[in-house]
């Protein structure tokens, strides 16, 4: 008996190994055995497994010899059993198939030992893979192969550069640190990612939802793409200004996802700000969808790949300017030279300056001042906007959608106004 187990909790802890080898020979059965009846594995063999493993662990809990010296046994009775087959009704080649049947081996340790919630966890990956057998072979044919390397590079940036980057300053000019850089540029290559994704891979229907991802991924990018769309329509479609004056709504919402993450205190302080804001271009946008239209919908917006090495590299090295430019104005001019600093680089890139604050960059100024640079540079962003707007898409056709904006960085700029008082 094992150390402080009673009987009874390992009645059941047998029981429900039992019980997950036998829900793991269902779908075995269901996709292995259907057509090819030769394959080793099901809903008797995988229990007698389980039991088997359950029982040479217990002979040598401590050791586990016997239930080591068990493992060859099992899988030299697989390999004969695979070997003796007929060519016709199994794949040799496949690892599936043993490896789920060592798995049914080892259930009884893993119940005895672990959590309950290990194994059922285990047990479930398992018999989702089983049945999405089909399913998945057909997402590897679909899915084209830059998108692995897209994912890849993402997975470097998170998982193999972040653990890297030092977590001290580099210089005396800034408390901002190389990891606290990177940390800024995976935080936007997150939330460009996912919209990526999304605007690939979701079926759109002439909504407003090609807008919302743009917005997500860039407010600035998604206003030009939507103005050479009004442009080339020819005449004013209320759709397209829709969708401009929605990605800058979502910009609101993305700009608060963002400084959350680094500065949760501060979020909360712009949340009224940001969600009222959000709410007025909301509003603007549903007046302008529900105008006549009298061109076609609107095309789906280009999905463009936020993660290539020259973005990466552009925006890592303008948060750097941008913080070293906020703490030197600070020293300089004060209060003052940070929020004409907002409207400057709001102008270009409001990301990079909005993260610099919010991760400390500045010091010296009151959370309601730092509140009022955000949201300065956002309106100063929507100015900028609205100048792409009539410049791709030409007064006469974005000219309504620029006004809007314009109206937003006014707005704006009174939030902001608000919090310096």
């Amino acid at each position: 008996m094992l150390a402080g187990m009673e009987p009874i909790e390992l009645a059941g802890r047998l029981g429900l190994a039992l019980a997950m080898a036998i829900f793991i020979g269902v779908a075995f059965e269901e996709i292995y055995k259907r057509d090819a009846p030769s394959n080793p594995g099901g809903i008797r063999t995988f229990p007698m497994l389980a039991l088997l493993g359950s029982m040479l662990f217990l002979l040598e809990p401590k050791s586990m010899l016997a239930f080591i010296v068990g493992i060859p046994g099992v899988a030299a009775w697989l390999y004969a059993r695979i070997r003796a087959a007929p060519v016709d009704q199994i794949d040799p080649s496949s690892l599936v198939i043993p490896t789920a049947n060592l798995l049914a081996y080892s259930l009884g340790p893993i119940a005895i030992t672990q959590p309950p919630w290990v194994i059922v966890a285990a047990s479930v990956t398992a018999v989702l893979l089983l049945e999405g057998r089909e399913a998945l072979h057909a997402l590897v044919r679909t899915v084209p192969r830059e998108e692995v390397f897209t994912l890849g590079k993402f997975l470097i940036l998170v998982g193999l550069i972040l653990p890297l980057v030092p977590n001290h300053p580099v210089v005396s000019w800034t408390p901002i640190t190389p990891l606290q850089a990177w940390l800024a540029l995976v935080a936007i290559s997150t939330l460009s990612y996912i919209s990526y994704l999304l605007q690939r891979y979701v079926p759109k229907t002439g909504s407003l939802l090609p807008a919302v991802l743009g917005g997500i991924y860039s407010s600035t990018a998604t206003t030009v793409a939507l103005a050479r769309q009004q442009k080339q329509s020819g005449v004013p479609d209320s759709r397209l200004s829709a969708g401009i004056v929605t990605a800058t709504s979502i910009m609101y919402l993305r700009i608060g996802i963002v400084v959350a993450i680094f500065d949760a205190q501060l979020a909360l302080l712009l949340l009224p700000a940001l969600m009222g804001l959000f709410l007025v271009g909301a509003v603007l946008a549903a007046f302008e969808w529900n105008r006549r239209s009298t061109s076609t919908p609107s095309k789906a917006l280009p999905a463009t790949n936020p993660l290539q090495l020259p973005t990466a590299v552009t925006f890592a090295v303008m948060f750097v300017i941008v913080t070293l430019a906020s703490a030197w104005v600070r020293a300089r001019y004060g209060q003052t030279g940070v929020l004409g600093l907002a409207a400057i680089a709001g102008a270009t890139d409001v990301d990079p300056f909005v993260l610099s604050l919010a991760q400390g960059s500045v010091t010296g100024m009151t959370p309601h001042a730092l509140a009022a640079a955000i949201l300065i540079a956002a309106a100063s962003n929507n100015a900028l906007k609205a100048l792409y707007a009539v410049l791709f898409g030409s007064l006469k056709a974005c000219g309504r959608p620029a006004v809007l904006l314009l109206a937003l960085a006014v707005l704006g700029i009174a939030v902001a106004a608000s919090y310096l008082r």
